[in-house]
């Protein structure tokens, strides 16, 4: 059986508190960063209580365009605020781990990236023999990143931390 051990990481203009609540934000469905790849849904409880499920589906040619639905279901494991989220796969398209972890750096910004380990279950395990899930998983976790980005760095509170940085002086 195929199992992906994938790290996908991103530079953020903003900081570990902003980062977090974007990431909580999208893990209960509120934000769509994510999209047009994934949608959340809390099944049980807000996904940063330990023990809490969220129901993730993976669009595969994006949200309301047809294609092959992959769902899957997470438990919330760890719970470190503005630090690091891990959630456990316990049903569907995926078995196994993926955790958030942020780190601060000296400009403001933060250092975000999920560790992804899993094998693909079902029909998808199947179709992982002729498809680089993969590559598919680390693209289209790269582009969600990118668009967080452009979401905190044009968020008010980001504003004046990502001012010097863009144009020079005032």
């Amino acid at each position: 059986m195929k199992k992906y051990e994938l790290v996908d990481e991103a530079l953020l203009a903003a900081g570990p508190d902003a980062v977090w609540e974007a990431l909580l934000g999208e893990l209960t469905g509120e934000a769509r960063w994510w999209v047009p790849d994934n949608t959340f849904e809390p099944v049980d409880g807000a996904p940063d209580r330990v023990g809490a499920l969220t129901r993730i589906t993976v669009h595969t040619k994006g949200v309301d365009k047809g294609g092959k639905k992959l769902r899957f279901t997470a438990r919330t494991t760890l719970v470190q605020r503005a630090e690091r989220l891990a959630l456990e796969y316990v049903d569907g398209a995926f078995r196994g781990t993926a955790e958030f972890g942020l780190t601060p750096l000296e400009d403001g910004g933060t250092r975000l990236a999920m560790s992804f380990r899993a094998s693909p279950q079902g029909q998808l395990a199947l179709l992982a023999h002729v498809v680089d899930v993969a590559a598919m998983h680390t693209r289209a976790t790269r582009a969600a990143f990118g668009r967080l980005n452009q979401l905190l760095a044009t968020a008010p509170a980001a504003a004046p931390a990502a001012a010097p940085a863009a144009g020079g002086t005032r």
